[in-house]
Order: structure tokens, then sequence, then C-alpha cells
């Protein structure tokens, strides 16, 4: 299916670029989050209208993006876990669990932004982890898993 991208999509394209795509992908994700249109002719001229005003919405998020990548850059957060003796968790730290302690210090960020190219924390100790806060804003922050014991 051939789609007009209205904002930068990871891997696929940059805003105004027509490309094509599975039609599931397009029906599914692309369409219903408002990233992209069908590229028809009646769309792509709709686009070109329109296309100031959405370039002006997409430097000002990513603005945003920058300015909250700042802030963030260099934190550390601490998250507590139940531990064994042996410093492994019973359990694990995911990106919920990240996300949620970022939130709770005041930043904006959602479970599916945070990324741990190593699957979930395991053992307590420091760990860095990516917030992608844009596609093109990815921010490292140390996360320091603290273990408490278990009753």
């Amino acid at each position: 299916m051939q789609i007009i991208l209205l904002e930068k999509v990871a891997n696929l394209g940059n805003l105004g670029e027509v490309v094509r795509v599975k039609d599931g992908f397009a029906r599914n994700f692309l369409i219903p989050q408002k990233k992209a249109k069908r590229a028809t002719d009646v769309a792509i001229k709709e686009f070109e209208a329109k296309r100031a005003e959405l370039e002006k919405a997409a430097a000002a998020v990513l603005a945003a993006a920058q300015a909250q990548g700042e802030k963030l850059k260099g934190l550390t957060f601490v998250i507590k876990a139940k531990a064994g003796v042996d410093n492994r968790l019973f359990g694990s730290v995911t990106n919920f669990d990240i996300a949620e302690a970022l939130t709770k210090q005041g930043f904006s960020v959602h479970k599916s932004n945070v990324r741990m190219p190593m699957g979930p924390l395991k053992t307590v100790g420091d760990s860095t982890v990516d917030v992608a806060l844009h596609t093109d804003v990815v921010v490292p922050i140390t996360v320091s898993v603290v273990g408490e014991a278990a009753n």
C-alpha cells in the first residue's frame, strides 16, 4: 500500500515521503496512529497545503523532546526490588518499572519509550538503559537497582 507519512517514522521515512508498506502495517498501525494517510492524489494535494503547518508542529515536538532529554541526561534513578542473598532479584525490573520511576520524578515517559537492549534487569546494581523520547532523541540513563530483604 502506498502511504504518505505525516511524521517521521523510524526505519521508514521522514515527513512527507510517499512510501510503500505492507497493507496490515498501514491499516493497523500507521493510519490509526495518525502517522500516515493513503497516498491518493487528493491526500497528497491536501498534505502539500498543510506541509508547513505539519513541519512546524514536528519541529515543536522535537524541541520539546530535546529539552526533556537534556534534563534526563546523566540522571540516576533508584528502584527497590526484593532480592536474595546472591544479589539476584525475585522477578525483574522491566521497562514498565523504569517508566513508572521516571513518571514519579516528573518526566512524562511511556513504557514503550524505555529501551532495554539486554532485556529486563535481574540483578542488583547499576545498569544503563536508553529512553527514546523521539525518533531523533535517545538519552541514556542509569538505573540503580537496590535489593531489599525478602520476608
